[in-house]
């Protein structure tokens, strides 16, 4: 480097240097001036960086690593307003980037880009503090920031700036903030309504939609619409609303609209003005999808108040609704009919929307989008409920095969309205049988599978409706319905648990369902729900008696009581007390069983006897006791049949046989269901019974002559027809009680049965309780009416109820029945009032 010099050519002392200018291509050495104290420098470099940054991302991420912004930091704070300015508009650019907005939090530079908020500042300064600011506020931690640090206050002031690039900084910034609702609450403090309405003149459409969605966000607030109202906030909306050019803030426009038509005040003023007609025709004229949806969602928020209701039905919305469901937009579609939703709370527009809304929704159904199909079936609830026209309008448009395939739909919510839907058209008699033959009962059995708690709800609610059929309870249990109806029982949701006892209860009205439910645990879990205070319902109490009460063989295995209304049928059976915990077997896996020691199973099965198989009727004759072993096939059976018919048949040509054959070997293949084997001498009991007990005029001597036995006088020959006692062995003396060796006897039925299951024809030595079964079994065939209960060390007995004789001296006084024991054992037919000391020493001793 050369000598420097003076102009005369004098030289310059040695540490006096000229003015440099300074010129790099490197964002390094860019980034190193920043730490010059020359303001000169400062500012030209932060100048450098900013067009640097404008030119993308990657050089935003190169000056972060180079350490850039914790310099500019420093500097938008300097004294030099042009360094301070230009370190600013760095700032402002680079914060587009998520990594920068990351550091600038943590350096917590909102404090001072707000102290630069203030009207002495240079606009360009406001431009880029408030672009900044708007980047930052995406984010919530920098909302809580810029909200506690002040920032609102200045930046509504900015709303008011001549220059447009501040003012749509800082109505996006406002925007942002007030997704908070605590900024919601000061902006209206603040009195941001005049200067945003101000903001609605903007040449610029961005200014103007910014201002509008900041307006929608605010109105939600019930104090914000009266403000706006005061302002001339609702003429200014509808004004825009009534301008072509606008139409690209139509639909934002209508948003705020919307919010404001929540209160009946401010939707009467609208009506009066003629301003609701407009608005209501021009939705009608719209063919914008987000005008129309947003249309549609401002009538559904003011929906939700009833005046509201009344005025807009008043307007006729219901057509205005029902057209925008023919539109192409699913987005529309949805809004208009959650719109039609919250309007049926109305019953006028109810009425209206089902002479012409209906068709609409039910095609709706079939829609490829889950969300329409969901809002759809929504609307179809509410306009049915209650609706017995709406609900047979339903089935008029074919809805029900549509409602029905909707309960395979993807969305929990679409499920369980499309459930609630079914259940409203079923309180029609015509309409439930139309939608069970249909098949329901097998299309919910999936929905109980649900882990949602609501379609839980709603498909154990339709079981029971559509339950109350014997045709029903077989379809669901063939379509495996039963065990997930079961396991809602263990739901800790009160509807559910509630809902799926009643379903249990109406399932429970067949036996055959009865028996499968409680293999299934029903009936344990329904005790255990009974034994808590907080879990029991009414129908839990309800379902577990009408359980047990059509599965009579383990409601007195469990229970030890059968009342007057329990019927013994063709199926009963007794295998003794079960212990709690047990596993209650069924007849057929008991006669499945090893012969063991154990108690003997006593059943009863008294078919008529053109129920039986023909072998039975062969034997009829001799009153002998045929017992067909559960493992004997009926194909068997039907092949000894063939061989006892005679040469006869024998000689029938081979073709017959076969096609006979093939045709039985069909049926057997349709009725494979187990059936206990048929017990003719106790269908001879219950005929001689019906024949000598029943003509006897009171219920008193029909007791006793059941117990003991009766002195038939008939044709002129006296003969003792011996009942109950006699049957099982007769009267036995007290005290040689222990000397009756019944249970030899019943161990040597089993020997010869090979089974533990006995028939009780085959019992002719019983003791107290196969007296006393047996005594039920007879008294339910022929009408008397009698309870069957089981005490201790092998004794039952059964009671009844007796109007005993007036007083002497007394006519036509009528006495409350009092209860008596029957006696089975020592003296047959003696009657001991209940709670007596004979009673108890009959039950207990």
């Amino acid at each position: 480097m050369g000598k420097k010099v003076k102009k005369d050519g004098d030289p310059l002392p040695k540490d006096v240097f000229d003015p440099l200018l300074i010129e790099s291509k490197t964002a390094a050495t860019v980034v190193l001036m920043l730490s010059s104290p020359e303001e000169e420098v400062l500012a030209k470099a932060c100048d450098s960086l900013y067009k640097f940054a404008s030119k993308g991302d990657e050089n935003k991420v190169t000056l972060l690593g180079l350490g850039a912004v914790e310099l500019l930091y420093k500097l938008i704070s300097h004294e030099d307003p042009i360094v301070r300015r230009n370190a600013i508009m760095v700032f402002g650019i680079m914060a587009s980037h998520h990594d920068v907005k990351k550091l600038l939090r943590e350096l917590d530079v909102t404090n001072s880009l707000i102290s630069h908020l203030v009207p002495e500042e240079d606009v360009v300064i406001h431009e880029f503090a408030t672009l900044c600011l708007a980047y930052m506020a995406v984010e919530y931690t920098t909302k809580v920031q810029i909200f506690e640090q002040g920032g609102l206050e200045p930046l509504i002031r900015l709303l008011g700036s001549p220059d447009p690039d501040v003012q749509k900084n800082s109505v996006e910034c406002i925007y942002l903030l007030v997704q908070d609702f605590q900024s919601r609450a000061a902006v209206r403090e603040l009195n941001i309504i005049p200067p945003l309405l101000e903001l609605l003149k903007s040449e610029y459409p961005v200014i103007q939609l910014l201002a509008l969605k900041t307006l929608e966000v605010i109105s939600k607030d019930g104090e914000t619409r009266i403000m706006l109202g005061e302002n001339k906030g609702l003429d200014c909306l509808l004004a825009i609303l009534e301008t072509d050019e606008f139409s690209d803030l139509h639909a934002e426009a209508l948003a705020v609209l919307g919010n404001c038509l929540e209160d009946v005040h401010t939707l009467q003023l609208i009506q009066q003005s003629g301003g609701l007609k407009k608005l209501l025709s021009f939705i009608g004229d719209s063919t914008i999808p987000d005008i129309q949806k947003n249309a549609a969602k401002a009538i559904t928020k003011a929906a939700y108040d009833s005046e509201n209701r009344n005025i807009l039905n008043e307007e006729e919305v219901e057509k205005c609704l029902i057209n925008l469901l023919e539109t192409d937009n699913d987005g529309v579609k949805v809004a208009a009919s959650q719109a039609i939703s919250a309007m049926c709370a109305n019953l006028a527009s109810k009425r209206a929307f089902g002479l012409q809304g209906i068709p609409q929704l039910v095609q709706l159904l079939s829609s490829d989008n889950e969300e329409v199909k969901e809002a759809a079936v929504t609307a179809l609830v509410n306009l049915t409920a209650a609706s017995p026209s709406n609900a047979s309008a339903v089935a008029e448009a074919e809805g029900i095969e549509p409602l029905l395939n909707t309960l395979y739909a993807q969305r929990d919510g679409t499920i369980a309205n499309a459930a609630t839907v079914l259940t409203n058209l079923a309180m029609q008699e015509p309409l439930r049988v139309n939608i069970q033959n249909r098949g329901i009962m097998s299309v919910l059995a999936e929905p109980l599978r649900s882990t949602n708690s609501q379609v839980q709800s709603k498909a154990a609610f339709a079981v029971a409706v559509f339950g109350c059929d014997a045709d029903a309870r077989t379809e669901i249990r063939d379509a495996g319905g039963l065990g997930p109806l079961v396991e809602l029982l263990h739901s800790k949701i009160e509807e559910v648990r509630r809902n799926a006892c009643w379903a249990v209860m109406i399932c429970a009205g067949d036996e055959l369902t009865a028996v499968e439910l409680c293999r299934l645990g029903a009936l344990d879990i329904l005790e255990e729900i009974n034994l808590s205070i907080s879990r029991k319902n009414n129908f839990s109490e309800a379902a577990l008696e009408k359980l047990l009460d059509n599965n009579l063989s383990q409601k007195y295995s469990q229970m030890g009581y059968l009342s007057s209304n329990n019927i013994i049928t063709d199926g009963f059976y007794d295998c003794g007390q079960i212990k709690p915990g047990m596993k209650f077997s069924s007849l057929e896996e008991l006669s499945m069983q090893a012969l063991t020691d154990r108690r003997a199973i006593i059943f009863i099965n008294a078919k008529p006897q053109e129920d039986l198989p023909v072998e039975e009727k062969a034997h009829d004759s001799s009153h002998e006791q045929t017992v067909l072993s559960p493992s004997v096939s009926r194909k068997s059976s039907r092949e000894k049949t063939r061989k006892g018919k005679g040469k006869k048949e024998e000689e029938k040509s081979k073709e017959v046989i076969q096609i006979l054959s093939a045709v039985q070997d069909k049926i057997n293949l349709q009725n494979t269901r187990w059936l206990p084997p048929p017990d003719l001498i106790l269908l001879d009991y219950i005929n001689d019974a019906s024949k000598t007990i029943l003509p006897l005029t009171t219920t008193w001597e029909q007791v006793v002559a059941l117990a003991q036995g009766i002195i038939d006088a008939a044709d002129a020959g006296i003969h003792w027809n011996r009942f109950v006692a006699d049957k099982m062995g007769g009267p036995i003396e007290r005290g040689k009680l222990h000397d009756f060796s019944w249970e030899l006897h019943i161990s040597e039925i089993e020997f010869e049965l090979k089974c533990n299951v006995v028939p009780i024809g085959k019992v002719k030595k019983g003791t107290f309780y196969h007296r006393a079964l047996l005594f039920k079994a007879i008294a339910d065939r022929i009408g008397i009416g009698c309870s069957l209960v089981r005490g201790k060390y092998n004794r039952a007995w059964n009671e009844v109820k007796l109007v005993d004789d007036s007083p002497q001296g007394i006519t036509g006084l009528l006495l409350p029945p009092r209860e008596y024991i029957v006696d089975l054992m020592f003296e047959p037919g003696r009657l001991m009032k209940e709670g007596s000391a004979e009673a108890d020493q009959y039950k207990h001793i």
